[in-house]
This record gives structure tokens, C-alpha cells and sequence, in this order.
């Protein structure tokens, strides 16, 4: 028996029916394969490259034999540059990319690299957005430089959802109303992680992509399997006759829906939820602006309940009003709440050191950032090894734990707001200290500083 092994994090994962209705497209490859195969999937939540790389790959090895294949499903979970522990700067992927791929060869084993799925993300034209801050071009040069099996999950994934349009794309991921689900009774609203329907869907298109695959050896895929299925349905909030006619009604009942998210008169993320609650007998919430349905979401049995906008939010200012509808037709007066979606994320100001002073080897680094930015990342030379959270003034502050060696060196700051983040502002220091080879350092030089399973970033893995 042949093996297909999945690497990656959790849209390939394998789902229980108790983890519903979250699925992951591995747990439905098995269907598409030729007698003679089978499925191993390794991909876990939140495994990055790295982690798998200095974990468990050792242990992957060994159970490799000549002709299986190993699909490696990363550069989703490594772009949040907001993670410390998850993300890999592109040149970091690509590195580890090439270590998979030398370490399967060496075994006799076929690597496939994948692009990373797209997000359930439209913009204002229902075009679907490019969501993925570059990685699926890190994954393409990587097979190119390697000369790795290729395929393009990223351009496949897209072309599926722009097929689908905003109305039913929405229907293969884990984004459902409050109350549907016993163990999430407050909604869910995920871009990333898909239902069963589309778990399917996705192994579907990954199975008749590997079959066309040069590299991929013949029989792998049983093509009597790969035929499509039907489109899922629209929408439930794309099927509402006459909404606009709640924004117009003589007579209102009830109290007005509290909007307990986003807060007023701040900046807000294009992918904005909005949560709240209604009274009692409210059934339906009506989202509007300028007068216009942008759609509607269910509350559960507690008056609470969970939105957000098929369409990302363009930037500027936007007033949205919010409508409740009762089990009788009646409608409650309407919400409303002002935000601001910028532009862009403004970089961080650092304010000490001043970019090429002296500093001693343990500097402190200061500055403020612009509203809404939560965290301001530090990197250097394309590596993450630091963070600081902004206090409420727009101040922050970070040192890193290891001394910094004599010498020049840069510093890049990077503001994060939501899952956005702004371009590096950089620092050049100069460490004033005592030279490595100096009787100085060697003389007492028996000891690292910390050991293996150090937390400081870089983060380098538990081998």
C-alpha cells in the first residue's frame, strides 16, 4: 500500500463529527485515490513549517518509502506576522520549503508543494481578494528552484470561489448564524476554515490537480471520482424579499439592537464582525448603509448574534444601521454606528534610540503607534524577535532578553492592526561592547545563555 502524507495546519487537518461543522480538506482525499493508496494526515492546528520541520519531520522519514507521495500544505498559517510563534518571513518559508523537499527526495518519496486555499474575501466589485500578503509566490519560486511538484491551490481555490460569487461562496466555510451549533452559540464568522461540503470540494479540485501534476506518478487518482457536484445553495441573508422595506416601516416595536462591536468612532478591520444583541422576540437582524441590504444574520435563544460582511469594507467612513425583525413581521427601531476603515496601517514612530546611535547591548527600544494598532513587531533580517504590546496612549516599549553583539545592526518595526499589518520602520543601531574574541568574553565563556527550549524569539522549534 502507497501512501499520500499531508503536511500543514488546519485546513488540511482531519475533523471529527464532534469538531463540527469545521472539516479539513484531508479527511476527504481518501475518496479520490486509486486502489492501492492511502492517506496519512499529519497536518495539525496551527503547524507552521517550522514546527513541523523540528518536531516531527525525523519521524515522518522513517516511515517514507520509495513512491509515496508527501503534499505540503504551508504558507497559510506562517504570513500573521501578529503570531510570533507561527510566522515565517517569506525567505524563512522558502527555506524550510527546501529542507522538506531535499529530506523526501532522500528517501525516495515525491514532494508536492501547495500554494495556500483562498479566503472567502470579495471585494466591493464581488471579486475575490488576494488575501495571502504574497506567500503563494514564495511557494511557486520555491517548486521552481527546487524543481518540486507543483499545484496551485491558491489560483484553483480562487477560480472556485469567483465561480461561486459572494451569495454561496460563504456556504463551504465554517460562517454560520448564533445559535445553529451547540458547542459555538454565539456564530461563527471564518474566512479560512471550511465546512464538509467544502473540505470536499477543496480535496475534489487537489485531487484532480494532482492527477495532471507532472511529477506525480500515474494511477494515484481514480479519475472516475473527480466529477464536480452541485453549486450549494445561496445564502440564507441573500434570500430576504423586500429588506429595505424594514428601513421605512410607520411602525417600530421593541427596542433597537445594542451593537456591542465594532466600537464607534474607531478604526475597524476591512473583515469587521459585528456583534450584539436584540430583545426577545427579534428572529432576524437587517444590516443596511445608505439605505442599502448588505445582509442579515439570526440571533440565538440569548438575543445575541454575530455578522459580518460578505464584502470587505472599503476604506473610509461608514455608517451602518441595524434592523431586528420579529417571528410576526414587525420591525424594531434601527441601530446605527459610525467606523472608519483606513487606508492602510500606518508604520510605528520609534523614538529611542534615534536611528545610527550608540547603544549599550541590552538597548531599549520606544515609540508610539497610530489609533487601533494593537502590537508592533520587531524584525531583523527578515526574522522576527520581538514584540510589545501598545498601551492605551499609543506608546510602547521592548528589549529583548539577549544582548545584542558589538557592532552595526538594522531593526525593523512593524505596526499591526487586525489581521493587517504596516510596512517595517527601520532602526540602524551600533552596539558599543566587548569584542567576541576578547579574553574579556572567552575567559568565562563556558555557558549559554539559555538552553534548548529557549522562548525568546527567533524561534528556532523544539527539536
Amino acid at each position: 500500500m502507497k501512501k499520500i502524507c499531508v503536511l500543514g495546519a488546519s485546513v488540511a487537518t482531519s475533523r471529527t463529527a464532534a469538531e463540527g461543522p469545521v472539516a479539513g480538506w484531508g479527511q476527504y482525499l481518501h475518496e479520490f485515490l486509486a486502489p492501492g493508496w492511502e492517506v496519512r494526515n499529519f497536518a495539525r492546528d496551527g503547524m507552521t513549517a517550522r514546527t513541523y520541520y523540528t518536531e516531527r519531520f525525523a519521524t515522518l522519514l522513517n516511515l517514507l518509502e520509495p513512491g509515496d507521495l508527501v503534499v505540503l500544505d504551508f504558507g497559510g498559517a506562517e504570513q500573521r506576522i501578529g503570531n510570533p510563534a507561527r510566522y515565517h518571513s517569506g525567505r524563512e518559508l522558502g527555506e524550510f520549503l527546501a529542507l522538506f523537499v531535499t529530506g523526501i527526495r532522500a528517501e525516495g518519496a515525491v514532494p508536492v508543494l501547495l500554494t495556500p486555499s483562498a479566503r472567502c474575501v470579495f471585494d466591493a466589485e464581488g471579486r475575490v481578494e488576494e488575501t495571502r500578503d504574497g506567500y503563494p509566490q514564495v511557494v511557486r519560486e520555491a517548486a521552481a528552484e527546487t524543481g518540486a511538484a507543483l499545484v496551485d491551490m491558491n489560483a484553483h481555490t480562487t477560480r472556485l470561489l469567483q465561480e461561486l460569487g459572494p451569495a454561496r461562496a460563504k456556504r463551504y466555510f465554517r460562517w454560520f448564524d448564533a445559535g445553529l451549533y451547540e458547542e459555538h452559540p454565539d456564530g461563527v464568522a471564518d474566512v479560512t476554515q471550511l465546512n464538509a461540503e467544502g473540505a470536499r470540494e477543496v480535496a475534489r479540485i487537489l485531487a484532480s490537480a494532482l492527477d495532471r501534476a507532472p511529477g506525480v506518478p500515474s494511477g494515484t487518482i481514480e479519475p472516475a471520482t473527480l466529477a464536480p457536484g452541485e453549486y450549494p445553495p445561496v445564502a440564507a441573508e441573500f434570500t430576504v424579499v423586500g429588506p429595505e422595506g424594514a428601513l421605512h416601516a410607520a411602525e417600530r416595536v421593541g427596542s433597537a439592537p445594542v451593537l456591542t462591536a465594532p466600537a464607534p468612532d474607531r478604526p475597524a478591520a476591512p473583515l469587521q464582525k459585528f456583534t450584539g444583541h436584540a430583545g426577545p422576540d427579534v428572529t432576524y437582524l437587517l444590516f443596511f448603509e445608505n439605505g442599502g441590504y448588505l445582509g442579515g444574520s439570526a440571533p440565538n435563544d440569548r438575543g445575541r448574534f454575530l455578522w459580518r460582511r460578505v464584502l470587505s469594507w472599503p476604506p473610509g467612513e461608514h455608517v451602518v444601521q441595524v434592523v431586528g425583525v420579529t417571528a410576526t413581521g414587525g420591525v424594531t427601531p434601527a441601530a446605527s454606528l459610525r467606523f472608519e476603515v483606513p487606508d492602510r496601517v500606518p508604520p510605528p514612530v520609534v523614538t529611542a534610540p534615534a536611528s545610527g546611535a550608540w547603544v549599550n547591548p541590552r538597548p531599549r527600544f520606544n515609540g508610539t503607534a497610530a489609533p487601533g494598532v494593537t502590537k508592533v513587531m520587531a524584525l531583523e533580517g527578515e526574522r522576527l524577535i520581538g514584540e510589545a504590546v501598545v498601551a492605551e496612549d499609543g506608546t510602547w516599549s521592548m528589549r529583548h532578553p539577549h544582548s545584542w553583539r558589538p557592532g552595526a545592526h538594522r531593526v525593523e518595526f512593524v505596526s499591526i492592526f487586525s489581521a493587517l499589518h504596516s510596512t517595517a520602520t527601520p532602526v540602524d543601531i551600533r552596539v558599543l561592547g566587548v569584542p567576541e574574541d576578547s579574553f574579556l568574553r572567552t575567559s568565562a565563556g563556558a555557558r549559554d545563555r539559555c538552553g534548548d527550549k529557549c522562548d525568546h524569539y527567533p524561534f528556532d522549534g523544539r527539536w
